[in-house]
């Protein structure tokens, strides 16, 4: 038996009523801070043969394209992808297929950042289906603002001791600034090892500076959640000693003593879709549903992270359905195309989706089959569009933090 999403009422479980998504026209969308556009003719969804001008368009490029396509991805664009996966695994196949002349990255924009960072072949191409394809929460770390509280804690003699842990879902600049200040970026599976190796180097700064044991401090960026739950869950690091630096206020909304006496400074950042789950929509799951085992993704709040049984990535998660016992009962708390395709892949399961409305993620539905099709379709007939291109200099240093993260054990 598979089903999807509770009712609030926690009396039953039902498909969700649809709620809008962004749009996803053809030409300038004046919504969109990147501005898209799309030369020639966007195909129309309800084109009867887009499925087969994919085909033929895939079939065309034959080797010389490889397309990635992220677990949030539709099923309509992940039929098409060689590969699937989280955001790092996607990167890192890019990387691998240096043979390969372009690389449609199904995604979103740092993630196709992240794989023309990592693609060190000039020739390679990377292309984004629809440039408008952006992450909230990457965008709630602007440079500017970043590179603003950075001078506070630079005015308040605390830079020195501070090491930046950036999460993946961030920009190339973000991660360029992280790795200018010999810092990591780490993914949602490896946030442990990366804060416990970033507190090393923060302790042995502030010991040096003679600021005493345990003086050493990490800037999260952009999650506060999953810097949360990581240093308080996983590192022990207590709930006060975390506090959240919020740019749009002066200093952050932090007094000198918060600033001095934090041990994490979180970031105010959030995933759009994991921060729609609370504490009373597992309340109501296990009401509803004898045995349920509640798993859910490290972005989530963390009271909602507490409440659960299973906490992991989105690679997590997969394992953990793939391995689960025959007529066990889940509630799963992440992005809905992610559990709808886990329940069709596990009919032996009863899976049931963490919230009572729909939690697609957006900007990852704007990449569409429509906007496949016609990106291929351009590359066939020799036009590369929306390739995405990393300026050189950010591009070194955010290959510097993510060389750090590679080097970090267990990876």
């Amino acid at each position: 038996m598979t089903t999807l999403l509770e009712t609030s009422s926690g009396a039953g479980f039902a498909e969700p009523a649809p709620s809008p998504l962004l749009l996803l026209g053809q030409g300038r969308d004046l919504a969109s801070e990147r501005g898209v556009e799309c030369a020639g003719a966007l195909p129309a969804a309800s084109d009867p043969d887009l499925v087969e001008r994919a085909v033929a368009a895939r079939a065309a490029l034959g080797d010389r394209a490889f397309v990635l396509g992220h677990h949030y991805q539709r099923d309509e664009v992940i039929r098409f992808a060689d590969v699937t996966g989280d955001s790092f695994k996607l990167a890192r196949e890019a990387a691998a297929r240096p043979e390969a002349e372009f690389v449609l990255f199904c995604g979103v924009h740092f993630m196709a950042e992240s794989a023309d960072i990592l693609t060190s072949d000039a020739a390679q191409q990377v292309v984004l289906p629809d440039l408008a394809a952006g992450c909230s929460m990457a965008d709630m770390a602007a440079i500017d603002q970043v590179d603003e509280a950075w001078d506070v804690l630079d005015d308040l003699g605390l830079a020195g001791r501070t090491v930046p842990v950036t999460y993946m879902n961030s920009s190339a600049a973000i991660k360029a600034f992280t790795g200018r200040h010999g810092g990591t970026v780490c993914t949602s599976s490896n946030a442990e090892v990366a804060l416990r190796w970033a507190f090393e180097r923060a302790d042995a700064a502030g010991a040096a500076e003679g600021a005493g044991d345990g003086a050493g401090k990490i800037l999260f960026l952009p999650d506060q959640h999953l810097g949360r739950n990581t240093a308080v869950l996983q590192l022990g690091i207590p709930l006060d000693a975390c506090v959240v630096y919020d740019p749009r206020k002066p200093d952050g909304g932090l007094t000198e003593a918060e600033l001095a006496a934090a041990r994490v400074i979180l970031w105010r950042g959030h995933c759009s879709v994991h921060g729609r789950f609370s504490a009373r929509n597992v309340e109501a799951v296990r009401a509803a549903v004898p045995d349920v085992t509640v798993m859910v993704h490290p972005e989530c709040k963390h009271e909602v992270v507490t409440a659960a049984d299973q906490v992991g990535s989105t690679e997590f998660i997969i394992r953990a359905l793939d391995a689960a016992e025959p007529g066990s009962s889940w509630a799963i708390g992440t992005e809905l195309n992610l559990v709808r395709r886990l329940a069709a892949q596990h009919p032996e399961l009863q899976v049931h989706y963490l919230d009572s409305t729909v939690c697609f993620c957006s900007t990852m539905n704007r990449i569409d089959l429509p906007h496949l099709v016609w990106a291929m379709e351009e590359l066939v007939e020799g036009r590369t569009v929306n390739r995405i291109v990393v300026d050189a200099d950010d591009a070194h240093w955010a290959r510097v933090a993510l060389d750090q993260m590679l080097a970090l054990p267990g990876l």
